[in-house]
């Protein structure tokens, strides 16, 4: 057996492609792993502008986490209609392209490919970062874990997106499954203490108040939550990888996706403020994340290690998605001659391998670079993914106004009403993570 079969499988002919294809369980962690991996980062990024408010900064986090799940379904009912109106795939590139000219086509490119790369490097360095706070010892050696883990996500999507589906199954599930039990075991234990429940396991002490309640502040905070919208577009990029029906198929995995995602940011939010927890620096000793402390609260250590790991796990897996989403993405720039037409041909296991190496690299560099803390480039995060988001939204509104079919007025509110939420937001997160 050649060297190659043995590491990325056998050549697959055109017409296994459909044996390829997948349903609506794989869907979940191939386009929803970044999405759903926010839980563990969304919440912290913003308590964490909370600090210097002590214990005050808790009360906010409920209205902040509302706000941002507001916005998560307005953009989840907009990118339902996208899916419908674009079986072939119908991301912001295409939709912008389509209906708003070549040059907001390219912006909106531009901004997707930039987030797909630092989804890829600020997942791997999540969870390797986790895991060094978590072990110590294995500090000098972060770079060589973050470059083996974007090896192993490299070579499980040159095997086909069916086998990432299967491989990334297990951590995905096991990572929702342990939040929601943590949710659910400490929303009872809300209710059976009357809204004042003790933490099982003691909790670090709030700080001190240290600055008043300002309206720059909480828009700051609710800028840094908007990182767990981040990976919301990946199911509408890759509606093609759906076996028929592909719409529906696609639509039940957003549907799935969001109604997980908001539950979970609804729930954290709840309990962090009932249990009275207040996030911790990063930069000083006895750092504890939000969701390890959560778990001290309502169980204790009996299921801690388990949890943690699996959070560890899906951080660091979360960059799946930008690699089934990035070479698409590139294929279809390709088909619009603005990428080398390479970048559309489908390799040995009908992937788009050129998309899936260039990732790697470019990936691989900003990991090496930034020695796998890729904190510095958060603050551009969220930016490249809402400014497409808004062009997508825009173009879908000038979609139905010229297609003009059945309901084409709801329609074209609906994406309205995207387009303006994800603007603002886009304005609103610029300004604020601007001096960072």
């Amino acid at each position: 057996m050649k060297l190659l079969d043995l590491i990325v499988g056998k050549p697959l002919k055109t017409s296994d492609e459909r044996a390829e294809q997948i349903g609506v369980s794989a869907g979940i962690p191939i386009f929803g792993l970044d999405g759903l991996s926010s839980a563990a980062y969304g919440p912290e990024a913003a308590l964490s502008l909370l600090i210097p408010l002590g214990l005050l900064g808790v009360r906010y986090i409920v209205p902040v986490s509302f706000a941002i799940i507001t916005l998560l379904v307005i953009v989840y009912f907009s990118y339902l209609q996208t899916i419908a109106a674009y079986p072939m795939g119908g991301g912001s590139y295409t939709v912008a392209r389509a209906n708003l000219g070549a040059f907001a086509g390219l912006l909106a490119a531009a901004a997707l490919l930039t987030d797909y790369i630092l989804t890829a490097a600020v997942g791997i360095s999540a969870g390797v970062g986790a895991l060094v706070s978590a072990v110590p010892s294995l500090e000098p050696h972060m770079v060589l874990l973050c470059v083996s883990i974007l090896a192993v996500i490299t070579v499980l999507n040159l095997r086909g997106v069916r086998e990432a589906g299967t491989a990334f199954m297990i951590p995905t599930y096991l990572f929702v499954g342990t939040l929601l039990i943590m949710i659910v075991g400490g929303v009872i234990r809300v209710a059976l203490s009357g809204g004042h429940p003790h933490p099982v396991a003691p909790l670090p002490p709030p700080g001190a108040v240290k600055t008043v309640v300002t309206f720059w502040l909480l828009l700051k905070v609710f800028a840094s939550g908007c990182t767990a919208l981040t990976g919301v577009e990946a199911v509408s990029n890759g509606v093609r990888a759906f076996r028929e029906p592909r719409v529906k198929n696609a639509q039940r995995t957003l549907t799935i996706i969001i109604t997980v995602l908001a539950v979970l940011l609804a729930g954290i939010s709840f309990l962090v403020r009932a249990y009275g927890i207040t996030a911790t620096d990063p930069g000083q000793p006895g750092y504890q994340s939000i969701l390890s402390m959560l778990l001290l609260a309502v169980f204790g250590k009996g299921v801690f290690f388990v949890t943690i790991a699996s959070i560890l796990l899906v951080l660091s897996l979360s960059a799946n998605t930008a690699f089934a989403d990035f070479p698409r993405l590139c294929r279809a720039i390709a088909l619009n001659n603005y990428l080398p037409h390479v970048f559309g041909y489908r390799g040995r296991r009908l992937v788009y391998t050129y998309g899936i190496v260039i990732l790697a690299i470019a990936t691989g560099f900003l990991l090496i670079l930034f020695g796998g803390v890729t904190d510095r480039l958060i603050p551009l995060y969220a930016v490249g993914a809402f400014l497409a988001f808004t062009l997508s939204q825009t173009g879908m509104v000038v979609h139905w106004f010229k297609k003009r079919g059945p309901n084409w007025v709801r329609s074209m509110l609906v994406n309205g009403l995207g387009a303006f939420v994800t603007g603002i937001t886009v304005v609103v997160v610029l300004v604020a993570k601007f001096t960072q």
